[in-house]
């Protein structure tokens, strides 16, 4: 079991979303939180809220576009001075920007796997040595349940994700002998601003499909998280479809197919 009260808990994409619920209830459970996130504003916010939820919460927040790792190990470095090494990371910075293959330039291919899969990649190396040094630590690397399953328009983020699962898979065995715990998060569809964004550019079909899906609030899927942590699961998820496809994705996946491409207009 991983003890939530009194660790460092470090979680990138914390000034928002699920990242900020996330930092709430580890607050509410005892942890020292260090937030990261692209907005210094955005961050003064997210430590003000958590800091009324929590009264007398140990915040601190360091502003680091995970995209680029010289910025990013350099906030790691400030917040570790803060509050010492982080005993458990979460890497929830990433964001989605649907659209049809063909309508999607590389650049937005590009974008999304710089910060969705090499965000993660640069934040991990940036903690890991000193996982390693202490002999414990505990990551919880946050892909998606499109991990499992493709789903129409998500062409740029989906193969991200999936990179995130595979990082996280090879990183276990790697870790292991070293005392640390690889996790990963499937969040489904969560009611986020970053969800809010993403449902301005879904292209007709991928609205009709998500139309039949009831999104999770953040503070749902964030206390499914912090579980995860606590109970070591190597598998964490929010909701039971995403749970199922975890268990069973690669022989459901035909059936689900077909049942999502009903919503395919004639031709495509």
């Amino acid at each position: 079991m991983t003890r939530i009260a009194g660790a460092h808990v470090m979680i990138t994409g914390g000034s928002r979303g699920i990242g900020l619920a996330l930092a709430e209830t580890c607050a509410a459970a005892g942890a020292r939180i260090s937030l990261l996130a692209r907005s210094a504003e955005g961050l003064v916010a997210a430590a003000t809220q958590v800091q009324r939820a929590v009264p007398g919460a140990p915040v601190r927040t360091a502003a680091a576009d995970v995209a680029d790792p010289e910025a990013l190990g350099d906030a790691v470095a400030t917040l570790t001075a803060a509050l010492g090494p982080p005993d458990v990371l979460v890497t929830s910075a990433g964001y989605a920007r649907p659209g049809r293959f063909a309508d999607l330039d590389l650049a937005e291919f590009r974008a999304q796997m710089e910060v969705d899969y090499f965000g993660t990649l640069h934040t991990v190396r940036a903690v890991v040595p000193a996982m390693v040094e202490r002999r414990r630590g505990h990551l919880v690397l946050v892909s998606s349940t499109v991990a499992f399953v493709g789903v129409y328009g998500y062409s740029a983020y989906a193969p991200a994700k999936h990179a995130v699962r595979g990082l996280a898979e090879t990183l276990r065995p790697e870790l292991k002998p070293h005392g640390i715990v690889v996790a990963c998060a499937y969040p489904p569809d969560t009611d986020t601003p970053g969800y809010a964004e993403e449902n301005l550019h879904k292209p007709e079909v991928t609205r009709r499909i998500s139309a039949t899906i009831r999104p999770r609030s953040a503070p749902v899927v964030a206390a499914a998280i912090r579980r995860g942590i606590e109970r070591e699961r190597r598998v964490i998820t929010a909701d039971p479809g995403t749970a199922f496809l975890a268990r069973a994705g690669a022989l459901v996946a035909p059936v689900l197919h077909r049942s999502l491409d009903r919503h395919l207009p004639p031709g495509d």
